[in-house]
C-alpha cells in the first residue's frame, strides 16, 4: 500500500466517522447537542433533516466507487463544515470556529488524495 493511499484511508476514514456520528447525533439529540443547537439559534426540527444528510454523506465517502454519489458528498460535507464554522463565528463562539475548519482540511486532502 502506498503512502497516498494510506493518507486517504486515514482522512477519509476520520471525516466519514465524524460525519456519521455527528448525524446520529442530530437525529438523536442528547441534551448536549440540543444545548449547542440553541446556542446557534438552528431549529430543532432542522437537525434531523441534517442529521440524516449527514450520514448518508458520511456512507457516501465510505463507498469511493459510487463516483458521482461521492462528488456530491464531498461537496455536501464542505458545505456543512464551513456553515458550521460560519454560524459558530456569527454567534461570537470563536473556540467554536476551528473544528469544523479541521474537518474540512481533512475532507480536502481526503478529496485531493483519492484514487483516480
Amino acid at each position: 500500500m502506498t503512502k497516498k493511499k494510506l493518507a486517504y484511508l486515514i482522512t477519509t476514514g476520520i471525516v466519514s466517522l465524524v460525519m456519521i456520528a455527528g448525524g446520529i447525533a442530530d437525529i438523536v439529540q442528547p441534551e448536549a447537542v440540543v444545548k449547542e443547537i440553541n446556542k446557534l439559534g438552528l431549529p430543532l426540527h432542522m437537525m434531523t433533516l441534517i442529521g440524516g444528510w449527514k450520514v448518508l454523506g458520511g456512507l457516501a465517502l465510505a463507498r469511493p466507487r459510487m463516483q458521482p454519489i461521492n462528488e456530491w458528498a464531498y461537496a455536501g460535507i464542505f458545505f456543512d463544515l464551513t456553515g458550521a464554522a460560519y454560524l459558530h463565528f456569527a454567534v461570537g463562539d470563536v473556540a467554536g470556529v476551528a473544528p469544523p475548519l479541521v474537518f474540512a482540511g481533512l475532507l480536502v486532502a481526503s478529496y485531493r488524495l483519492r484514487p483516480a
